[in-house]
């Protein structure tokens, strides 16, 4: 992660979307690098999210919930092992069903503003720096 200054928490450098909406990729794509997030990669389902973890974990993931024939949980099964923060977007409104490991993850809803994107990769890289501190 890029070095925080003071004050301001670092954001990732490297963030993996998973997003099968390749519009709604695109435009999350966009709003990340404008942020000043170097890498930004995407997955549209998720065998090849979990590949891309594999070959090179990312700091940070933004997950759809549902994606065209599944769920995105067993994404976040491996970043919560690896210790990678992510939050999930939806669709479909604040009350989407999370498995209860998953209950207090972020959630943003489609559509997001760049404030509500950026707020969450500065809060969680914070909590990651912080944890990382703690150890």
């Amino acid at each position: 992660m890029e070095p925080a200054s003071p004050g301001m928490p670092a954001l990732p450098q490297n963030v993996l979307i998973v997003e099968d909406d390749p519009i709604i990729a695109l435009d999350f794509e966009d709003t990340i690098l404008g942020l000043g997030v170097k890498t930004v990669r995407t997955a549209a389902c998720v065998e090849r999210a979990l590949q891309m973890i594999a070959d090179r974990a990312p700091d940070f993931a933004v997950l759809d919930v549902s994606l065209v024939r599944e769920k995105s949980f067993a994404i976040a099964e491996r970043l919560d092992a690896l210790g990678i923060p992510f939050a999930f977007v939806t669709g479909y409104g604040a009350n989407v069903a999370l498995p209860d490991v998953f209950s207090e993850r972020p959630r943003l809803l489609k559509p997001c503003s760049t404030e509500a994107l950026a707020a969450v990769l500065k809060l969680l890289a914070h909590d990651s720096a912080r944890d990382l501190e703690e150890s």
